[in-house]
């Protein structure tokens, strides 16, 4: 037991004789009057507030207890930025003009035609162009191959949900949203991304909780595309899907127990919103709840199912092919 105290096994120090108080002792012994009231105390509440009330008025700085926490050392701030690794990932995220603040190419890098071009790009658009030691790259890919080249991105600015369908009513067409209903996974995010531009998506809509964001590893798999399709948070899934129905647009999950197939929905030329769940557990209760219309993608009995990028994209095609005879 640490500390070596009862039970420890180790013989105690012996004690020798001590010298007297000579008195003094007393005072430690004596009362110190009565307790002062409550507002008179240096760590009550109503005085601590009023403090810094007045610290407030007056222009001072905030005392250190009223700064906020800074984050874990090595813990990654969800507001700090991403980092995309490896030649071809960067040099295709500069050429889909990706927001980037900086490059990072390793000292003493072997160069070849990928890295003079992102060299080349970030000098004619004014991003920074660090050299770093394969380290602190390492550091900032989190230990994935980056192949002595780091491209470095601002957080990620996401949309409000009314802001996809201003898109749509922008662009005159009809409103298509794609949800995500316990998607984990960035690179499903980014597949998806991919798949929505194509077929000519307005945006994508995530919750907030237990759900990919646009990370690096979405932005590789995105090609870029996440550069120009918004992405917007919900605070709450199921009341942002209600609200989308209470502006005019159509509900559809897609879900493999269901009885319809995707190609033979009818509101695929309505304004929609297309649900995508995950490929264990499919749409939550409460969002399946909230579809007008639950769809399933026919296959063969020998696959279960399908990850959520390729449901989305097949689920997207349909979509746009029923659009397309208009």
């Amino acid at each position: 037991m640490a500390g070596g105290g009862k039970g420890s096994g180790r013989p105690g120090k012996r004690q020798g004789a001590t010298r007297g108080t000579g008195g003094q002792g007393r005072k430690t012994l004596q009362g110190k009057g009565a307790t002062p009231p409550a507002h008179e105390r240096h760590w009550y509440k109503d005085k601590q507030r009023a403090a810094r009330a007045a610290a407030a008025e007056a222009g001072a700085p905030p005392s250190s207890a009223d700064r906020p926490a800074r984050p874990a050392r090595g813990g990654k701030r969800e507001d700090g930025p991403e980092f995309i690794g490896g030649r071809n990932p960067v040099l295709e995220a500069l050429r889909a003009e990706v927001p980037a603040t900086a490059l990072y190419v390793a000292q003493r890098v072997d160069n070849d035609d990928r890295i003079r071009e992102a060299i080349k790009i970030v000098s004619n658009r004014g991003i920074a162009l660090l050299e770093a030691g394969r380290d602190k790259l390492d550091r900032l890919t989190e230990g994935t191959i980056h192949q002595g080249l780091v491209l470095q991105l601002p957080p990620y600015e996401y949309a409000h949900p009314e802001d996809l369908v201003e898109r749509a009513q922008e662009a005159a067409e009809v409103p298509l949203i794609i949800a995500l209903d316990g998607v984990t996974d960035p690179r499903n995010l980014g597949a998806i991304a991919r798949s929505a531009t194509a077929f000519g998506a307005h945006g994508i809509l995530v919750p907030s909780r237990r759900s990919a964001g646009v990370t690096a590893g979405a932005w590789k798999t995105s090609a870029g595309t996440l550069a120009h399709l918004p992405v917007a948070r919900a605070a709450n899934l199921t009341s942002t899907l209600r609200e989308y129905r209470d502006q005019g647009l159509f509900v559809v999950g897609l879900d493999g127990e269901a009885s319809a197939d995707i190609g033979d929905v009818e509101l695929a030329t309505e304004p929609l919103v297309v649900v995508v769940g995950s490929e264990g557990k499919g749409l939550s209760r409460l969002v399946r709840e909230s579809c007008d219309v639950v769809a399933r993608i026919p296959m063969n009995a020998a696959a279960e199912s399908l990850n959520a990028g390729v449901a989305a994209g097949i689920a997207l095609y349909e979509i746009n092919r029923h659009r397309r005879r208009r």
